[in-house]
Parts: structure tokens; C-alpha cells; sequence
């Protein structure tokens, strides 16, 4: 018994190592962008760099109405495209991606960040298809 035990503790190891990192870096995210409503979201981001995480495929198909494609795979190249000195709002189809953005956007310098709730997908404002 106890030698099915050890066959088991590093994968336990993993697993717990894996919860450990993904809350940790959720509480961190938290820190760094603030979560917005959609009714929030729509009342500031007028005021600021819109930013489409997507890729350019998706952002064709309909993106919110004024907002610039930069996809997060582009992110780290293209950063010096984003203002330090206003605020930035992002958002990428479901929310994931704008935590791990603001990240990268924080080394940067850039400190004024909000995320869309849920992303594009639950987005009911104006929506623009096409370049």
C-alpha cells in the first residue's frame, strides 16, 4: 500500500503545484487589470485605447466598434503601439487573455488597465465586420 503511495506523490506534487500557480497568478491578474461590466466597459472605453487581443481572422468578423487589433501573440512586439499616459481597454472573445496582456503591459509601463467581462462573446454593443 505504501508503495502505491510513492507511485503517486509526484504527480500529487504536480497537481498541487499546478492550483498553487493558478491561484497565485489570479490574484496577481487581479491586481494589475480591473474587470468591467459591460455597461462599464462601454462608458469608459471611448476615453481610451480600445484594444482587440484576438487574431486578425476574428477581429474581421466583427470587432467592438473603434477598437484596434493587436493580437496577444503580437503583444510583447508591438507594446510600444500603446500609450503609457491613458487608460487601455482590453478584450479577447472570453476574458482569458487580458490578464496574462496586462502583464506584459505593466513591464512596460503602462498601469491604467480595465478588461471586458466575459470578452467579445458577451458583448450586445456595436460591432464593426470587416478592416
Amino acid at each position: 500500500m505504501l508503495n502505491k503511495l510513492n507511485n503517486f506523490l509526484p504527480v500529487i506534487f504536480v497537481v498541487l503545484g499546478i492550483i498553487v500557480y493558478s491561484t497565485v497568478m489570479y490574484f496577481y491578474q487581479k491586481r494589475l487589470i480591473k474587470t468591467l461590466n459591460e455597461e462599464e466597459f462601454r462608458s469608459g472605453y471611448r476615453k481610451a485605447q480600445l484594444i482587440d487581443l484576438r487574431d486578425q481572422e476574428d477581429f474581421k468578423n466583427g470587432h467592438i466598434l473603434g477598437a484596434r487589433n493587436i493580437p496577444f501573440a503580437q503583444l510583447k512586439m508591438r507594446s510600444k503601439e500603446i500609450r503609457k499616459d491613458q487608460a487601455v481597454y482590453l478584450y479577447d472573445q472570453m476574458g482569458v487573455r487580458p490578464g496574462q496582456a496586462a502583464r506584459i503591459l505593466r513591464k512596460q509601463g503602462v498601469t491604467n488597465l480595465y478588461q471586458l467581462k466575459g470578452g467579445f462573446k458577451l458583448w450586445s454593443g456595436k460591432v464593426k465586420k470587416g478592416l
